[in-house]
């Protein structure tokens, strides 16, 4: 229990963290990487060398001292944290690591500022949030593991198929090396995958969400091969799985975890919103909401460059021509000469809200979207513009969802 005290001191730092947080994070990725290399096999290098990483940390810490009397607020971003933590695996020996690395970047920004009276109150305040993290991953890794099929940690799995879906995606088909059972999941969640590249020094994490309904005798991601540029770097672990891993290696995956998942329990009309590779977990959704729920209304609407960068869109025609209650509609930014001919879309550029407007004719429904942080960025927009309660918009995205209702208040849709 922490003193008054020490929360007043905490709260008092909440200023400094919003103008130093990044530096702070930034600082104490440095220190852990220099001080514990072992968990350079845990962090996406990719999100570090963009910043997403240390954005992501900044944002979290800064919510945790802002709430630090009342923690309960900011349970869904724990929730959200704490699965991804699951999903890489992450111990409660590990936190003291991040403590201590975390207390001396706090030093090394502030200076003088930091003196001993704020860094003892950081001190307390972090172990205060830490055996929240770890009270709630504990309870996670217990029903990873006691769900019939479940496992903690890695999992060893055979690349029973793999399928070009599109241009730069392809899906890998995956089932237990050891025949044995295999988890449920919620429609929505997603799996780790590790990987040891030949040549390079560290192993590899990356999440993919699962892209077909849960019941099936496999596990299916639809992973997309990231291209780089001088701010982002080539995609390592999705170069790796495009060009080196074939039918019948062997992956090491996670059991499935994830907030971003169909509320199941209600039969309120659904519209799912994709952009992109964004489509994987609201594939799952849609096949989900086909196979279990035949009465329940599905709009599913998804945003490509064109037909050759359209992933299952010839499944998705095909599940809407057998099932009345889903109705599909293609948008794309730049449609090729075939798409045209065919009149294989629907409306070419982006998604507007005006458009939205025009063919769901209400915003009494549950929204589900998923796609690059533009994308995410105008559809929450719209949406709220729309009038749609906070309650029925759901989405995934990288970062605490606060970071996604703050910036989307300066966004307009397209």
């Amino acid at each position: 229990m922490l003193t008054q005290k020490t929360i007043d001191i905490i709260k008092s730092t909440v200023p400094v963290l919003e103008v130093h947080g990044e530096k702070i994070t930034t600082r104490f990725y440095q220190l852990l990487f220099q001080n514990n290399p072992e968990l350079l096999n845990v962090f996406n290098h990719a999100n570090q060398k963009q910043g997403r990483q240390q954005t992501a940390l900044a944002n979290a810490v800064y919510a945790a001292a802002a709430h630090i009397d009342h923690l309960e607020e900011i349970i869904e971003d724990v929730k959200l944290i704490a699965h991804k933590h699951r999903s890489l695996g992450i111990k409660p020996e590990q936190y003291p690591i991040v403590g201590k690395n975390l207390l001396a970047a706090i030093k090394d920004v502030l200076g003088d500022a930091a003196t001993d009276e704020v860094l003892n109150a950081w001190k307390d305040a972090y172990q205060v949030i830490a055996n929240a993290f770890i009270s709630f991953e504990k309870g996670l890794y217990q029903q990873a593991q006691e769900v019939e099929g479940g496992w903690s940690d890695f999992r060893k799995f055979v690349v029973d198929k793999k399928v070009k879906e599109s241009e730069v995606i392809t899906s890998f088909y995956l089932k237990p090396q050891d025949g044995g059972a295999l988890a449920s999941f919620l429609p929505g969640q997603y799996i780790s995958v590790k990987v040891q590249i030949t040549g390079v020094e560290n192993s590899h994490i990356r999440q993919y969400s699962l892209s077909d309904a849960p019941s099936k005798d496999y596990y299916r991601i639809s992973v997309k091969q990231e291209s780089g540029n001088d701010i982002k770097p080539d995609g390592m672990v999705s170069t790796y799985l495009h060009q080196q891993i074939k039918e019948g290696d062997i992956l090491e995956i996670s059991a499935p975890a994830g907030v971003f998942t169909l509320d199941e329990h209600n039969d309120r009309p659904v519209v799912l919103l994709s952009g992109g590779v964004g489509l994987t977990p609201l594939t799952s959704m849609v096949n989900t909401l086909v196979e279990k729920y035949p009465k329940r209304p599905v709009t599913y609407i998804h945003a490509a460059i064109n037909g050759n960068f359209h992933a299952f869109a010839q499944h998705m025609t095909e599940l809407a021509s057998k099932n009345k209650q889903l109705k599909n509609y293609f948008v794309y930014e730049r449609p090729t000469d075939n798409d045209r001919r065919f009149q294989s879309f629907d409306k070419e550029g982006f998604i507007t809200i005006d458009w939205l407007q025009s063919i769901l004719k209400s915003n009494q429904m549950d929204f589900y979207f998923c796609g690059p942080t533009p994308f995410m960025k105008a559809m929450y927009n719209g949406l709220k513009q729309w009038g749609v309660e906070k309650e029925h918009i759901h989405f995934e995205f990288f970062g605490p969802a606060g970071e996604l209702e703050e910036q989307a208040e300066a966004v307009q849709v397209r």
